[in-house]
């Protein structure tokens, strides 16, 4: 059977399986070795919030500038008056592991007070990361503190599958090493049918007119990158919520997007 067919009914029997309230923006992959894209459905084009996949080039900044050391160091302590939203989990001795699989937001802000705002935006700019635009909120002086949560800095799909070939292919402008702890630290799975993947959630609420935030649509992220012998793949998934429910819209993003992989990467 040809693979895009098969990707086809697979996606298919998944926009019906879909609750009627939440859509499915875009789902791209690509070959990580030809950039053959394997599936492009939806808008993958637009730019939104990157939300805590950010998290990834981050860690690759974090390691390359030296402030994160390895899997399990530095360990930093939750201080009173750090974002606490994650409940009691994020109030606890957070390594970089840990931070990456419970999506700590006061750690990625440790990282990048770090780097200060010239070298997190040359990064940025270097990794051709979306717009590239870590300034933050205008007139809030918070570029170090939420440029990548529902602010300046925006990518679409189609540019962080982009940068996920970079990263697996190691053609970022960083050191190997950096780009292999990194790579460590993102939580993984097998998936079935010999592939294992790897990847990050991302969750975010969109913007109102007046700068609020609107709670009942929020955008959900999961990318990342999937292997099985010689073969990897990159790939993104972008939803919205039409209306709030549980559980959140990242995880719906990540679990139905890995339940999908086996399928749309299936040849005879």
């Amino acid at each position: 059977m040809d693979k895009r067919l098969f990707a086809a009914g697979a996606l298919l029997a998944a926009s019906f399986a879909a609750p009627a309230e939440a859509r499915i923006i875009c789902t791209i992959v690509a070959d990580a070795g030809s950039n053959e894209v394997i599936m492009e459905k939806g808008d993958c084009k637009n730019r939104v919030t990157p939300a805590s996949t950010f998290k990834v080039p981050l860690a690759v900044m974090g390691y390359d500038s030296g402030f994160l050391e390895n899997a399990e160091e530095p360990v930093l302590p939750f201080l009173k008056g750090y974002p606490d939203w994650g409940g009691d989990a994020w109030r606890q001795p957070t390594t970089p592991k840990r931070w990456m699989e419970l999506s700590v937001v006061w750690y990625s802000q440790r990282i990048t007070e770090f780097l200060g705002y010239e070298k997190l935006r040359d990064y940025a700019e270097a990794f051709d990361y979306g717009n590239g635009d870590v300034t933050g909120d205008p007139g809030k002086n918070n570029a170090l503190e939420r440029s990548w949560i529902a602010s300046s800095l925006k990518i679409s799909p189609r540019e962080q599958i982009a940068f996920l070939r970079k990263l697996v292919n190691h053609d970022l402008p960083v050191s190997s090493d950096a780009m292999d702890a990194a790579m460590k630290i993102v939580e993984g799975r097998e998936i079935g049918d010999g592939w294992h993947a790897q990847g990050k959630t991302g969750m975010a609420y969109p913007r109102q007119a007046d700068g609020s935030f609107n709670y009942n649509t929020p955008w959900g992220w999961y990318v990342g990158w999937a292997s099985r012998g010689e073969q990897t793949v990159v790939f993104a998934r972008l939803v919205q919520d039409e209306k709030k429910q549980e559980p959140r819209t990242s995880l719906r993003a990540r679990d139905s997007i890995l339940a999908e992989l086996p399928g749309i990467l299936a040849t005879e």
